[in-house]
């Protein structure tokens, strides 16, 4: 009995690597809806949720309108090629302070939904960190 084995058919790494490009950059306009829309307008608008959150923390209106640009200001970045890498750094040092929050105010009512988007920034980060080099570049052209 002879065993025959079909053919292999492996994907080109170009159509792979275009491919894990574009649910990269999916994933990133995703995040930069999430923090705009769900996470930052609330905040901006003073919804009562927030308000009441923020009164609870301890921070007050401030600290909300604060956070709330913050946050505005990472998602709208996250979509900018130079600052894609910045903001998933800057989003997920947002994000351990949320988490801290969370556990310390909270009693980790929510802490699971920073740490949850920690994941996919830190693979931003690392993955588009040649935009920190793009970065550099300009601000010391600038000085």
């Amino acid at each position: 009995m002879s065993e025959t084995t079909a053919p292999v058919t492996s994907v080109a790494p170009a159509a792979r690597g275009r491919r894990a490009r574009i649910a990269l950059r999916t994933v990133q306009v995703l995040l930069a809806l999430f923090y705009g829309i769900a996470s930052a307008l609330p905040k901006l608008i003073a919804n009562s949720y927030a308000v009441d959150s923020f009164e609870r923390i301890g921070w007050g209106a401030t600290g909300m309108y604060v956070i709330g640009a913050l946050e505005l200001a990472g998602g709208i970045a996250l979509l900018i090629p130079v600052l894609q890498s910045a903001a998933a750094v800057a989003l997920s040092a947002l994000m351990v302070g949320a988490f801290v929050v969370q556990m310390v105010v909270f009693d980790g009512e929510n802490a699971a939904t920073p740490l949850i988007l920690i994941v996919p920034l830190v693979l931003i980060a690392w993955v588009r960190r040649s935009s920190i080099k793009d970065l550099l570049h300009l601000v010391r052209r600038q000085v």
